[in-house]
């Protein structure tokens, strides 16, 4: 048994998976005012970011990536349409999936989303080199948890 698990923390604000879930609260509450400036949902925001990274993308790849199932995806991406932002087409080559191209709309939408990230950055009062460390840790955990739950 590793060291950690040996004895667990009495209070809540002790935990390791509470300061995390408190994070992300914490997060959300900064995101949403710049976010909704933008009209859009932080999965939302995500499923955009991704497609910015690389577009043309199927369903799959998308739900892989932002940890997502098709039934959560499905109704986000249904919205995302329907603003403009992306299309949703099967594949000709393989019917069985659907995929994801960004419109001039959504390509526009990268530039007035420019500020999400150095707002929500400045916002964690942390230098980029601690949060770049930061960032690889949480995955790392995440990771590492993903593999004892099977996933």
């Amino acid at each position: 048994m590793p060291a950690a698990a040996k004895s667990a923390p009495r209070d809540v604000a002790d935990h390791l998976c509470f300061a995390i879930y408190s994070a992300g609260h914490a997060f959300n509450r900064v995101y949403k005012p710049l976010l909704d400036e933008l009209k859009l949902t932080y999965p939302q925001y995500l499923v955009m970011v991704a497609l910015w990274a690389e577009d043309d993308q199927t369903v799959g790849e998308i739900g892989d990536k932002l940890f997502l199932e098709s039934s959560t995806l499905t109704p986000l991406l249904k919205r995302l349409e329907g603003l403009g932002y992306l299309t949703r087409r099967r594949d000709p080559n393989d019917e069985r999936q659907v995929r994801l191209r960004l419109t001039d709309k959504g390509a526009a939408l990268r530039k007035k989303s420019g500020d999400v990230s150095a707002c929500v950055g400045a916002a964690t009062g942390l230098q980029v080199e601690a949060i770049v460390k930061l960032r690889n840790q949480i995955s790392t955990l995440r990771d590492n948890l993903m593999k004892t739950n099977g996933t």
